[in-house]
């Protein structure tokens, strides 16, 4: 077995695997606005821990985005540990967890003792049918399209937040915006094929060593998730920022040696742009990921609100050709393992 075959295997096959993932989102779509309209929650609460926390904070944005229901995320150990700062009084909580093997410990004793406490409803989302946190539910939603071998998460992480996304537009009486989740595998077909070949050419670069990835809004998460994948796979430098905090502080760290990798947006374009061409002027290189002008465009077509999936492949690329090039292999990360158990 050639160190990586699992994880680009798992890259590339993610249009199949959202096309997939979109069909179990609609089997539960409607049980799922049940739930999300039964009762006046006084929170929507999303957790994880690692990868599906950082996709907890870019579906709790998402979730606020499209509904104006305030939503936040928490790691699950902290909800487990500190349920009293998690849930507010004797108020009701509608918890999202979400975990690939959904056997992580902390998600499962976070869930259960929320159970135990009668706190409100859990909708769990995960890849594995028959998974302990798949039997702890009001609503269980899996999505098998997103099973990996790999221990760095990314056909499972896309599929997850795409799944999560239709979900969110038919609880939030979006209907306008479901047929657009049909031109999202094609997109990310598309992307894959040209931009391979640009991801693999700055993973190899032997000159860049340091990595920062920005995102603002419902794409904070997505970098962060991005930011991670480049620690565990290729044990490099990386960290994740907001647009504009990156210029409050953390631009000390910017030379030569530096790739800012920008999920730029639609509607602060001019900002983020501003960001970006100031680090340019200290040294650093950059990948722009957005619609249009990046150095990656979707040309998708779709809502703003719809494209978090879309900036994950050529970043989750980019890491893996950086570790190969390391001479590290992707899908064993140094001291990781798929499920974390305590």
């Amino acid at each position: 077995m050639e160190p990586g075959e699992f994880t680009l295997s798992e890259i590339l096959s993610q249009p199949e695997a959202w096309t997939e993932g979109l069909a179990a989102a609609r089997q539960s779509a409607g049980a799922f606005e049940a739930i999300f309209h039964g009762e006046p929650f006084d929170q929507v609460l999303f957790t994880g821990c690692g990868s599906t926390y950082y996709l907890s904070i870019a579906a709790a944005t998402l979730l606020t985005g499209l509904s104006g229901r305030m939503a936040r995320a928490l790691p699950a150990s902290e909800l487990w540990f500190h349920p009293e700062l998690a849930y507010p009084g004797s108020g009701r909580t509608l918890l999202i967890a979400i975990s690939r093997s959904g056997e992580t410990s902390e998600t499962i004793h976070a869930c259960q003792d929320f159970h135990k406490s009668g706190r409100g409803k859990v909708v769990p989302l995960t890849c594995y049918p028959g998974c302990t946190l798949s039997t702890l539910g009001d609503l269980n939603v899996v999505f098998p399209s997103g099973m990996e071998q790999s221990v760095a998460q990314t056909r499972s992480f896309s599929t997850l937040y795409l799944g999560w996304a239709l979900l969110a537009v038919t609880a939030a009486g979006r209907g306008d915006l479901l047929p657009a989740f049909d031109r999202l595998p094609a997109a990310a077909s598309r992307l894959l094929e040209l931009y391979a070949p640009l991801a693999a050419e700055l993973g190899e670069d032997p000159s860049i060593e340091r990595f920062y990835f920005l995102g603002s809004g419902a794409r904070y998460g997505l970098a962060c998730e991005l930011s991670l994948k480049m620690k565990e796979m290729s044990l490099s430098h990386s960290e994740p920022f907001h647009f504009m905090e990156f210029r409050h502080g953390p631009k000390s760290m910017v030379t030569s040696e530096t790739l800012i990798v920008a999920l730029r947006s639609e509607n602060e374009r001019a900002q983020e742009t501003a960001v970006l061409d100031e680090m340019a002027t200290m040294g650093a290189r950059l990948l722009v990921i957005d619609e249009q002008q990046g150095d990656v465009s979707f040309q998708s077509g779709v809502d703003e609100m719809l494209r978090g999936p879309l900036y994950l492949p050529a970043g989750q690329l980019l890491a893996c050709r950086h570790a190969l090039a390391k001479g590290l292999n992707p899908d064993r990360p140094a001291n990781l393992e798929s499920v974390v158990r305590l």
